[in-house]
């Protein structure tokens, strides 16, 4: 949020409409939540939107009349290290295996609990992020990010098809560089062959990868050229 306005707000309210059509909830009217944003927000903050189905007994099975609820809620922003995004992160490959489930393939739900095993793998400071693979030795995300690499001047991202969230920066970079980003499956040997790698979330913009394990790149040409298309944009909103 800033002044009291979403940054990015089109691509949030899209995952949110295809995230509650994945799960039979109904979306709240947007003026609603842009009016709640507002008033739990009214300066510079991180804010988030949590829609449930409400209260409801035991068991599995829907309601069939749920009041859907909404937790609207608000944070003060991130202080992320300068030297993030200027000089580039140290990246960690996570031990967990991304389940694959594709009829939620994509939706951010309140089911995190592969993220927060896969963070809780490291301590070390000095490493910025977590990268997650599933069990056909493909790239598919960070703990809390989307991953695009470069080669040979073309950008690709991993595609979610099976497992991972369709983030709303994610969706915003693809729109940015058009038919120079391809989604695709991402081996663990083709990151490694990039020429660069970045990170983007709606907290973080995009940070550049320069060490996973052995192997170390430098902040490239893509990278900066995203970074500076992020600030233009946010500049104006």
């Amino acid at each position: 949020m800033r002044g009291g306005r979403p940054l990015n707000w089109r691509w949030h309210l899209a995952r949110l409409r295809a995230d509650c059509a994945t799960l039979a909830l109904p979306l709240p009217a947007e003026a609603l939540l842009v009016d709640e944003l507002a008033r739990v927000a009214p300066g510079d903050a991180v804010a988030k939107i949590v829609v449930t189905r409400g209260s409801a007994g035991r068991g599995y099975a829907m309601p069939a009349h749920a009041a859907a609820r909404r937790i609207v809620t608000s944070f003060a922003p991130p202080a992320y290290p300068a030297e993030h995004a200027r000089d580039g992160v140290t990246v960690h490959r996570c031990g967990l295996v991304l389940s694959h489930q594709p009829r939620l393939a994509g939706a951010k739900t309140l089911n995190r609990l592969e993220n927060v095993l896969a963070r809780s793998e490291w301590s070390d400071a000095a490493i910025a992020e977590g990268l997650l693979g599933d069990a056909g030795g493909r790239v598919v995300e960070g703990t809390m990010s989307n991953l695009f690499v470069v080669a040979a001047g073309r950008v690709s991202t991993p595609a979610l098809g099976r497992c991972g969230v369709v983030g709303a920066q994610r969706e915003r970079v693809r729109e940015l560089l058009g038919a120079r980003c391809e989604e695709r499956d991402i081996a663990w040997k083709d990151l490694d062959q990039a020429d660069e790698a970045f990170l983007t979330n709606s907290l973080i913009g995009a940070w550049p990868i320069v060490r996973l394990a052995h192997r170390q790149w430098a902040p490239g040409p893509v990278t900066r050229e995203v970074q500076a298309l992020l600030a233009e944009l946010d500049a104006r909103a």
